[in-house]
């Protein structure tokens, strides 16, 4: 797909926005990462290094889209033995469920920031999950690309999703906490052709 205009921003309402067409997701720049709790105290963060897809800016920036595949065995949480746990059965279960995805189902935008709801699949289960987007800039890098990025958040019950594994604590409560903040870092590059 072309993209639709030929500058990469444009103003609207005052606001420099990336102009429409398609922006691909710059894997080597991008950053999905997850929090959670362990002994409901301890943060553990991870993040998943293989994200691709794409986010396709519409005229009107309430029918632009976002889709995105993430590969579930690139997760790292800085230690090899939790990251086997999480690929194993146990948990991601990346055999049988080798990707998750992303895609969008409805944008509401005001100035630099907006909403985008969209359909989550994880280990093979769907959710609808809002998330909190902002755009945080443009620039054009050393080689004339056309770069836009975005950050997002959200807060999902991997329970939902099928994600159930868990230890009760001697003390109460569970090991691993069931809500999991997900934090994301966008980088994206204009297509041209």
């Amino acid at each position: 797909m072309s993209t639709t205009s030929t500058t990469p921003t444009r103003t609207i309402d005052g606001q420099v926005l990336p102009a429409a067409g398609t922006w691909d997701i710059d894997p080597g720049h991008t950053d999905v990462a997850f929090i959670g709790r362990h002994f409901m105290v301890t943060k553990v963060r991870g993040r998943f290094t293989g994200v691709t897809g794409a986010v396709v800016i519409a005229e009107d920036m309430t029918d632009s889209r976002v889709d995105v595949t993430i590969d579930m065995a690139s997760v790292d949480s800085g230690s090899e033995v939790r990251d086997e746990h999480l690929r194993s059965p146990e948990l991601f279960d990346v055999a049988a469920y080798p990707t998750a995805e992303f895609h969008s189902t409805s944008v509401e935008w005001n100035g630099t920031s907006g909403r985008i709801d969209g359909e989550l699949t994880i280990h093979g289960v769907t959710r609808q999950v809002p998330l909190e987007v902002s755009f945080e800039g443009y620039v054009r890098d050393p080689w004339g690309g056309d770069r836009a990025m975005f950050s997002a958040r959200t807060k999902v019950n991997r329970e939902d999703f099928g994600v159930t594994w868990n230890m009760a604590l001697e003390a109460g409560g569970v090991l691993v906490s069931k809500e999991v903040q997900i934090e994301i870092d966008l980088e994206t590059v204009l297509r041209t052709a």
